[in-house]
């Protein structure tokens, strides 16, 4: 049996299933290239020389060593930086949360398509069901060909609903722990620029 006749023995409720793997296909693409440039654009080292920057005061140097960086853990120590006069806590926390949440874009969607898949399924299922207790209501069991056409459309969409759920899944999680993993070192470098700024602030008075 080819694909199209598959999908066509599934019945309508195959159509917003096909729509909800479209979907789901688009945002893992989407997310898996979004995190891509995340890792090309990662830079530890210059991170690291921030903080040591920061230590020292050479706000000069800063500037020009992040002019041109994409890395989302510089942009945060950068707001915090250019914030430090005022509230360079709150500057940090307030472009942590902006990139947060673009790393959490679309992934309702892709959270939404493995909650409904199965249902989705289930709901075909249920049709198929339906579709086979009325034909053999009107054919009786003397012919069980009749039955087995609603039966294969509830096996169907059970199966293209869970599909689509466990391709969902892997990927689902994954982008989390990502996001996870990137909010603790935005926490950590953010930390660790503030006591920098405050041992900077010491040695100012100090001296």
């Amino acid at each position: 049996m080819h694909a199209w006749e598959i999908f066509q023995s599934g019945g309508p409720v195959m159509w917003p299933l096909l729509g909800c793997s479209f979907l789901a296909v688009v945002v893992i693409l989407e997310r898996t290239m979004f995190w891509f440039g995340i890792r090309r654009g990662r830079d530890h080292r210059l991170a690291g020389e921030i903080l040591d920057l920061a230590s020292r005061g050479d706000w000069e140097e800063v500037r020009e060593r992040t002019e041109n960086s994409c890395d989302f853990v510089i942009r945060v120590l950068v707001s915090g930086i250019l914030h430090r006069e005022y509230d360079m806590g709150r500057a940090m926390e307030a472009e942590a949360e902006s990139q947060v949440r673009m790393m959490q874009r679309f992934m309702g969607v892709l959270d939404t398509m493995i909650t409904v898949s199965p249902l989705l399924g289930i709901f075909g299922t249920v049709l198929g069901i339906i579709t086979s207790f009325k034909m053999l209501g009107m054919t009786g069991i003397e012919d069980p060909r009749a039955v087995t056409g609603g039966i294969a459309q509830a096996l169907v969409t059970t199966a293209a609903g869970l599909g689509i759920a466990i391709m969902s899944v892997f990927p689902y999680n994954y982008f989390n722990s990502r996001i996870e993993k990137a909010a603790h070192e935005i926490e950590k470098y953010g930390t660790s620029l503030e006591l920098a700024y405050e041992r900077f602030l010491g040695s100012q008075g100090n001296g």
